[in-house]
């Protein structure tokens, strides 16, 4: 799966301008516009609209890629994983959790 990163993309493992440490790996879909960015201020920058958060009847659609397996996973998948890939294992970056409220309706 080959899925298109907007924003400021750095790497292949969705990494950006803003967010790149090794654990910074996972891209974010906008309920807004239906594509992946790796983080909100990617979006705030190269996007042409405001952003609208998840509401919570939604969190059980595919919103969140892994960058280093691509898997995709629910926003309710992502919220309860404990920032590691269910499908590979991978750590995602924990302080993140931080940002949920921008992403999300929580």
């Amino acid at each position: 799966m080959d899925l298109e990163i907007k924003g400021k993309p750095i790497d292949q493992e969705t990494r950006c301008e803003h967010y790149h440490s090794e654990k910074d790996i996972i891209a974010i879909k906008f309920y807004c516009c239906n594509s992946y960015f790796p983080c909100i201020t990617c979006h705030e920058e190269t996007a042409d609209h405001d952003i609208i958060r998840w509401p919570p009847e939604k969190f059980d659609e595919l919103a969140i890629l892994c960058g280093k397996c691509n898997t995709e996973f629910s926003i309710h998948q992502y919220l309860t994983c404990g920032s590691t890939c269910l499908s590979c294992g991978a750590t995602f970056n924990d302080k993140c959790s931080l940002h949920h409220h921008l992403y999300f309706q929580m």
